[in-house]
């Protein structure tokens, strides 16, 4: 009896002390993943994953380089902004305003046929 019972004292003393150390790869993984999941959360950035929706986002760099991305759908583009100025027939859509902090605000234009008859704020 006494010889079974030594072999299990003598498996405890052969623990590998390195065995927690491969447990550390599993805990960054779900460390990273909870940081994903936390900054799509924060930033509101749930619809870029939703391949049924449409965004417009405005990006600006350190150097001032604006630049507006597009997504439909799937399909992202990105369009860098110049100083540019281009001519050509065009309808006006509306108003832009930038408020003092700092949020742009767009008021679309009610055409006349339409907005007669109703009271513009």
């Amino acid at each position: 009896m006494s010889r079974f019972l030594r072999s299990a004292a003598a498996e405890e003393l052969e623990d590998d002390p390195l065995a927690g150390v491969a447990n550390l790869f599993d805990v960054s993984v779900v460390f990273i993943v909870g940081l994903m999941i936390s900054l799509f959360s924060v930033y509101r950035m749930g619809d870029l994953m939703d391949a049924d929706s449409d965004i417009t986002m405005v990006k600006t760099g350190k150097d001032g380089q604006t630049e507006l991305i597009v997504k439909k759908g799937t399909e992202i583009e990105a369009y860098k902004m110049t100083a540019d100025s281009m001519a050509g027939d065009g309808e006006r859509l509306g108003t832009a305003y930038r408020l003092s902090n700092g949020q742009i605000i767009y008021v679309p234009e009610v055409p006349a046929a339409a907005g007669a008859g109703q009271d513009t704020p």
